[in-house]
C-alpha cells in the first residue's frame, strides 16, 4: 500500500475544529466604537409606518428611509468644495438607482443636506421609498432621521 504522508483524517479535522484563538489582535479592537456604527426607528409618519436606518461609514453616511419594506431610489449626495461659502457647500444629487425625477432631487436634498453638514460635509447615500412626498411628509422624515443620529 502507499505510505501515508498526511496527518491521519481524524486529527485533521480535530485540528480544523480547534477552538479559535480569541484573543488575537484586531485593528478594530484598538478604538471603542464599532467600526460601522448604524441605527434604527420605526415610527408611523403621516399614517404610514415608516423605518428609517442611519449607517455611518468613514467617508459616507448611508440613510434608508423606507414606507415599503425595500430600499427603493438610491440617490448620492456629494457636497461640492467648491463653493462660495465653505460652511454651507453645495450639494450636487445624482440618481444611482431608480427613476431619475426632478423630484426626487429636490426630496433628496431637503430630506438629507442636514445629515451631511452636521456630518462635516461627509457624502450622503439615500435609499429612500416613500409613498408621501409632500412638505409636511419630508419634515416628519427629517425628525425621524435626526433621532437616528450617528455622525
Amino acid at each position: 500500500m502507499f505510505p501515508r504522508l498526511h496527518p491521519t483524517p481524524r486529527r485533521w479535522a480535530h485540528s480544523l475544529l480547534s477552538p479559535l484563538n480569541l484573543g488575537a489582535w484586531s485593528p478594530a479592537m484598538e478604538e471603542d466604537k464599532p467600526p460601522v456604527l448604524s441605527k434604527q426607528r420605526c415610527e408611523v409618519v403621516c399614517g404610514v409606518p415608516t423605518q428609517v436606518v442611519c449607517t455611518a461609514f468613514s467617508s459616507h453616511i448611508l440613510v434608508v428611509v423606507t414606507q415599503f419594506g425595500k430600499m427603493g431610489t438610491l440617490v448620492a449626495l456629494e457636497p461640492s468644495r467648491v463653493a462660495a461659502d465653505i460652511n454651507r457647500p453645495l450639494i450636487t444629487t445624482k440618481v444611482l438607482l431608480g427613476p431619475d425625477e426632478p423630484l426626487i432631487h429636490v426630496f433628496a436634498k431637503n430630506l438629507v443636506s442636514f445629515v451631511s453638514q452636521e456630518a462635516g460635509n461627509r457624502a450622503v447615500l439615500l435609499a429612500m421609498a416613500v409613498k408621501d412626498k409632500s412638505m409636511e411628509g419630508m419634515k416628519a422624515l427629517r425628525g425621524v432621521i435626526q433621532t437616528c443620529q450617528v455622525w
